[in-house]
């Protein structure tokens, strides 16, 4: 009898899954209609914990409205923190302000600064990050946790193995991001030679709204703009 019903419940396991295939179906449907219209985006990650009275709450937001003078909308995680600065600044300079929100037990609630008709809601955190690399031209990485490098390494890992096409990645704060990277550079590269030097030719790291601006132009003198799939 024990049997039997380890058997129906395992049945009814796998009965669900197929069925989560229309759903997940569903996410990629509605993102891709919704961002195929957006215009040239970047995407700004970091901490949803950052409080607004932060340095890099404050160099988020600049770095947004910099972003939408310059002629591309800005995509965020949609939450509190970083994601917010990053809404923040691109609706205050009245440029595309998007979200990409997802179901969190904690932590996630959509800010205020989202345009009304680009706000979308994911279950799934590998439709969503679907989203991120096919509609943006950058990534801008503000200190945030392990969501923040999630983003980050997945994107450079498509780049690495030619699953997307290039676009600059630009990691803010050298003060977070200089021992990651001597890390990367000194143990991946040098010592065990599991990464190649130009693995990390797209990647900066800078500290200012200016510079971010500065790394987008120069990539973007060799490049069209275009969606990444």
């Amino acid at each position: 009898m024990r049997k039997e019903r380890h058997h129906k419940g395992w049945n009814e396991i796998k009965t669900n899954d197929s069925w989560a295939i229309f759903k997940i179906m569903g996410e990629f449907v509605n993102g891709f209609e919704k961002m195929s219209s957006i215009g040239p985006c970047v995407s700004i990650f970091g901490s949803a914990r950052t409080k607004p009275d932060s340095k890099y709450y404050k160099l988020a937001q600049n770095i947004a409205n910099k972003i939408v003078e310059a002629g591309y909308g800005v995509i965020t995680g949609g939450g509190p923190g970083i994601m917010e600065a990053g809404n923040k600044g691109a609706h205050m300079a009245g440029g595309t302000s998007v979200g990409l929100n997802i179901e969190l037990p904690f932590e996630q609630h959509d800010n205020p600064y989202i345009d009304s008709d680009k706000s979308l809601d994911f279950d799934y955190f590998f439709v969503r990050k679907v989203m991120f690399v096919k509609y943006s031209q950058g990534f801008v990485v503000m200190p945030g946790g392990f969501g923040t490098m999630d983003e980050l390494f997945e994107a450079i890992t498509l780049i690495q193995t030619n699953k997307i096409g290039k676009f600059p990645i630009i990691l803010i704060g050298s003060e977070f991001w200089g021992g990651l990277m001597k890390w990367v550079k000194t143990t991946l590269l040098e010592e065990y030679g599991n990464i190649s030097p130009k693995d990390l030719d797209l990647i900066s790291i800078v500290d200012t709204e200016d510079e971010v601006i500065d790394v987008l132009d120069s990539f973007y003198k060799k490049y069209n703009l275009s969606p990444n799939f």
